[in-house]
């Protein structure tokens, strides 16, 4: 079994974070109806009754184990006293609302665990469709027990992309397929290009650290490539809670992208 391959050290944290998550998924199931609370934030953004229990729920569980850890999540209103963490858990607790309210299962469920600013644990479930993505720093990357690995190539011709409208414009006169995709939320971007489902991820604008956080460790693991459209590794548990930006790709495809985006 893959899990096998994860280190003594990790292996509580994993069981923890596993387990958690798995079982928030589940509750999100029973919350999902038509009916469900929703309202916007001041960003415009829409949340349900069902984000905020599942943050609470994931919360209480994970912190309940690990009080020495800080916290930083989409429904938590952040507490800089998560800086004095070395270890941080990172949590999405429903990524692509939207979906969820819509009854379609573009969604997850999202948290990492964070050391020293890089993620060394990374949990991403499906519910609706019984995908759990994972991944352990040295383990490798999955969904279930399958590793992960992307799609890669030097060129850009035929890559498909996952973006906006404005990413695509960006890299289709360089031969890239863009399949603007705004409806499937990042972390399932980063999951798609780590399981080769597509070949590039680009964004363009601040992206917060909970759409980011368990995503990064599944490329790294799988052997692909994130980094901001600058082309630096993003740190996490810093002052401002986002990055410039996201460029996820095979290492040879992102080396390639990321020449093209410097002559725009």
């Amino acid at each position: 079994m893959p899990a096998s391959k994860i280190s003594t050290t990790l292996k509580a944290d994993a069981d923890l974070l596993f387990t958690a998550v798995r079982a928030a998924g589940e509750m999100a199931l029973k919350l999902s109806n038509p009916n469900i609370k929703r309202w916007n934030k001041p960003d415009g953004s829409t949340v349900t009754e069902a984000d905020l229990e599942i943050d609470a729920f994931l919360k209480a569980q994970l912190l309940a184990q690990r009080p020495t850890y800080g916290w930083l999540s989409e429904e938590t209103p952040d507490n800089q006293k998560r800086l004095a963490n070395p270890k941080l858990w990172i949590v999405d607790p429903i990524d692509g609302t939207n979906s969820f309210v819509n009854g379609t299962d573009g969604w997850c469920i999202g948290a990492a665990l964070i050391e020293d600013g890089r993620p060394i644990l990374s949990a991403l479930f499906r519910p609706a469709v019984a995908e759990f993505f994972w991944a352990a720093k040295g383990a490798g990357a999955y969904c279930n027990d399958e590793p992960l690995f992307p799609r890669d190539d030097a060129s850009l011709d035929g890559a498909e992309l996952l973006g906006t409208g404005k990413a695509a414009k960006c890299l289709v006169p360089f031969g890239v397929k863009g399949l603007i995709a705004p409806q499937i939320p990042l972390l399932l971007r980063l999951a798609y290009v780590a399981a080769g489902r597509a070949d590039i991820a680009l964004s363009f604008g601040n992206k917060n650290d909970w759409d980011l956080a368990a995503g990064d460790l599944l490329m790294q693991e799988s052997g692909a490539v994130l980094t901001d459209v600058d082309g630096k590794q993003m740190i996490y548990n810093t002052l401002q809670p986002w990055q410039n930006g996201l460029l996820a790709a095979g290492a040879q495809r992102h080396a390639t992208t990321m020449r093209q985006l410097k002559t725009l």
